[in-house]
């Protein structure tokens, strides 16, 4: 196995935290902290560096708040000093981690996303099923509480497995030790761009165990939800018992009780947001219902002169582009329409037509 060192002096550099600002301040420059930060950056900057140098550095505690987008999540938020560290910490770790996740898993990563999640389990399922021409099955899993239930000690542990370096490590644990869920040594929080890495390199684990322990070909992750194909119901159910096993033995992990089922793929297969059956590909119901209000609740904003029809355009074309990926003209065409008549017949400077 290849290890690291020296990576304490990449991480603090001046050029590599210069450079996390400028990664970090991206799409934020409206925000009344960041600005704060941006009046005295040099300052700021050189007090961080020289904080990080010294050993001094400690991380700041988060403020927190809900979003339920589109479900309830609690989110904590670091400081901007700390998420310029953040920043820093991940352009010099994942290019070292990136290349030992394998290539079916979605999750945070540069030219990977959901749309790409879905198109390799639709392949997955065509494949197996040899064009729905024989029965096949897919095993659904969830990882119950992941980003609360990830264990400090284990994540220091497999981090440390490629990086030599103690001072590194030191301020790895500084960064991972800086927050802790329900309980002590216990959680990474929902928000920092360091917890995107974290999760893939505590779930490549998992990844590995299935892959090449269990030996399965089909299977594709994204964060905390996998799926596995075969043609056997019965197989994918045998499997249950020793990924649980694994996951509670190596990793301090459980599966979800409510989010573990094995279906037909002719039943459809609902997975990030969509659902996959033999002949189309069709947007989940819940997600079609948030996309109609959250589309509504940028045209309201438009009408009470609170944004922009730049902005609602570019609303628009996003969740265009969500649908060109399922089978569903009509919807889109529904989506324009209601963008249409929601400006109660007055023209709009933004393209409501199909492109």
């Amino acid at each position: 196995m290849q290890v690291f060192r020296h990576l304490f002096e990449q991480i603090t550099s001046k050029e590599t935290l210069f450079t996390a600002w400028q990664e970090f301040r991206k799409g934020k420059q409206g925000r009344k902290d960041v600005q704060e930060f941006e009046r005295k950056l040099e300052q700021n900057l050189f007090r961080l560096h020289r904080a990080l140098i010294a050993g001094t550095y400690r991380h700041q505690s988060y403020s927190a708040f809900t979003i339920c987008d589109p479900k309830q999540q609690r989110i904590h938020k670091a400081s901007v000093q700390d998420r310029i560290l953040h920043h820093a910490v991940f352009s010099v770790l994942n290019p070292i981690f990136e290349p030992t996740f394998i290539a079916h898993s979605f999750s945070c990563r540069k030219g990977k996303g959901t749309h790409r999640a879905v198109d390799a389990l639709d392949q997955m399922l065509r494949s197996v099923s040899r064009n729905a021409t024989r029965t096949c099955f897919v095993l659904k899993c969830d990882v119950h509480r992941f980003f609360a239930s990830v264990g400090h000690a284990i994540l220091l542990d497999l981090l440390g497995k490629k990086i030599k370096d103690d001072r590194a490590m030191q301020l790895l644990a500084e960064v991972v030790g800086s927050f802790s869920a329900e309980e002590s040594g216990k959680g990474i929080p929902i928000g920092n761009l360091t917890s995107q890495l974290f999760a893939n390199v505590y779930l490549n684990e998992l990844d590995r165990f299935i892959k090449h322990t269990l030996g399965i070909k089909s299977y594709v992750r994204y964060t905390d939800d996998f799926v596995i194909v075969s043609h056997d119901g019965g197989f994918l159910r045998d499997l249950l018992p020793p990924i649980r096993h694994f996951l509670e033995s190596q990793l301090r992990l459980a599966l979800h009780p409510r989010k573990v089922a094995v279906r037909k793929y002719r039943q459809g297969i609902d997975f990030l947001g969509c659902v996959l059956l033999p002949h189309h590909r069709i947007l989940r119901t819940k997600t079609k219902r948030r996309m109609f209000r959250k589309m509504q609740e940028r045209l309201d904003c438009l009408h009470r002169g609170v944004t922009s029809e730049q902005s609602v355009e570019h609303s628009l074309q996003s969740y265009l582009g969500v649908l060109s990926h399922v089978d569903a003209f009509r919807l889109g065409q529904e989506l324009r329409n209601h963008c249409w008549f929601s400006a109660e017949f007055e023209p709009f400077a933004f393209s409501c037509q199909p492109r």
